[in-house]
């Protein structure tokens, strides 16, 4: 191939690569991981009362349903150990008595807790923390959702996801015409 070709092929290729490298986005050297957890057999309620026990800097919570005292009860240790926690849940949830002990004791201990405005549900069953950790899945912070029903948990260990997760989070704890402070 002649000098100025293979010049003109490399030139060409080096502009299409600055043209689409922006639609791919970064990603962190760091190692990515998933854990997935069922429940009743793998106990995942216990699993994310352990994680919330390691944060250090914020723990976002958005659950439809929170009642299990263990994961209460974590949340709870965590901001009183300076991390920044945060709940929204969904308010048709509050004609439930436990999820209205629950919301009420985090409410108590300092911790914020948001519900839905909007008539429709807020079924997100999410967690992010230090933008490393996140976690989705079918599992409610329930008793039931650790213990009885079959249900999953999926722990994601990754800061782009996690970020992602974050800025969601975020969007919907700032809305205030979809979300309100709850009491």
């Amino acid at each position: 191939m002649p000098r100025v070709l293979q010049q003109t092929v490399a030139a060409l290729g080096a502009a299409i690569w600055l043209a689409v490298a922006p639609a791919f986005p970064a990603h962190s050297t760091a190692a990515s991981s998933v854990e997935i957890y069922y429940a009743p057999e793998d106990l995942p309620g216990e699993r994310l009362a352990a994680l919330y026990g390691k944060a250090r800097r914020y723990i976002y919570v958005a659950i439809y349903g929170i009642t299990y005292p263990p994961i209460v009860k974590a949340l709870v240790a965590a901001h009183k150990r300076g991390v920044d926690v945060r709940v929204i849940s969904d308010r048709e949830r509050l004609k439930d008595p436990k999820q209205q002990v629950a919301l009420e004791t985090l409410r108590l201990a300092g911790i914020p807790v948001k519900v839905n405005r909007h008539e429709n549900l807020m079924h997100l069953k999410q967690t992010v923390m230090d933008d490393e950790i996140n976690t989705s899945g079918s599992m409610n912070q329930t008793g039931s959702g650790n213990r009885y029903n079959d249900e999953r948990l999926d722990v994601f260990t990754d800061p782009v996801t996690s970020a992602k997760a974050r800025d969601k989070f975020l969007a919907m704890w700032k809305d205030t015409e979809r979300y309100q402070d709850w009491k």
